[in-house]
């Protein structure tokens, strides 16, 4: 009995604290994954939004910096409206609007930083996450689907499916795609 207690006040402990369970994808996610979410990956505009990044050349120290400077900015800062307004961020805001399980979306160049993006990501680089690293996976692409977790500021399950963006046959960048499992038929 005691063991049981101590069981019980540990996950209401755990889940106070933030502390989520995670569970694979069900394969209606996987299956959209693979078939509508990847196509947006060789779509025109956002290759050309992502090429246009790409060709900056900005450097990976630079791209930290900002990720610091975005991580400690509260709100929606001037330079992140520049990347929600400009290249392809209202080609992906009426992509959002076009399905209801769209919770999210944004697209990285090369390096895993944010090209365009419809709501305000945690941070500005992604390219240390698995969402990036296994989607562009060192230019190859690959489509990858995480865990589907509870999102406290949506109250909803979410996964995030990323996709490689493509051109000429190698990855140029990625998409991720924040999905509502329970609104996906």
């Amino acid at each position: 009995m005691r063991k049981m207690i101590v069981v019980v006040v540990l996950m209401v402990s755990m889940l106070s604290t933030g502390v989520v369970f995670a569970e694979e994808a069900p394969q209606k996610i996987k299956d959209l994954a693979t078939s509508e979410l990847a196509a947006y990956g060789t779509d025109a505009g956002i290759i050309a939004a992502v090429k246009a990044q790409n060709a900056k050349g900005i450097t990976l120290d630079a791209i930290k910096a900002k990720d610091e400077q975005w991580k400690g900015d509260a709100g929606l800062a001037d330079y992140m409206k520049a990347i929600v307004d400009g290249s392809c961020g209202p080609q992906i805001r009426a992509m959002q609007k076009s399905k209801p399980y769209y919770a999210e979306i944004f697209v990285m160049d090369n390096q895993g930083a944010n090209v365009c993006m419809t709501d305000k990501t945690s941070d500005y680089w992604q390219g240390d996450e698995a969402k990036f690293q296994k989607s562009f996976a060192g230019s190859a692409g690959a489509v990858f689907v995480d865990e589907v977790e509870f999102d406290d500021s949506s109250q909803s399950y979410l996964v995030q499916v990323s996709v490689p963006v493509i051109d000429g046959g190698k990855a140029i960048g990625a998409i991720t795609f924040g999905i509502d499992v329970d609104k996906v038929q």
